[in-house]
């Protein structure tokens, strides 16, 4: 698999829910960072984070592109239940085929179209 076939599947684990593929894709040293997440480690990750799906109306990868041999960028849309719809950018590193860390910069509430 390619770095953003990684970068995709670790996505899908997570609106599937899927515990053992995301333990799969993610490094025993994992890192999680975004605006309301400090430098949190693979368990804080998935005890804090990864349960989250379940607010979600439905989400949407609109890019991703290399950065270089280890850094994947994404952009994506996802709307909440509430209604409210956000845009969000992601840089992942990936190292030995699985995601060492993932940088998140929150894009705010994105209107409608």
């Amino acid at each position: 698999m390619t770095n953003i076939d990684i970068v995709r599947a670790a996505f899908a684990a997570y609106l599937a829910q899927d515990r053992e593929a995301i333990d799969g894709l993610l490094a025993d040293d994992f890192v999680f960072t975004s605006p309301q997440d400090d430098h949190l480690d693979k368990a804080a990750f998935l005890r804090v984070c990864f349960p989250t799906a379940d607010r979600l109306r439905r989400q949407e990868i609109l890019d991703t592109a290399d950065i270089d041999d280890h850094q994947v960028y994404v952009r994506y849309a996802y709307e909440l239940k509430t209604g409210e719809r956000h845009r969000n950018v992601e840089v992942q590193t990936v190292r030995d085929g699985r995601i060492a860390e993932v940088q998140v910069y929150f894009g705010g509430r994105f209107p409608e179209g």
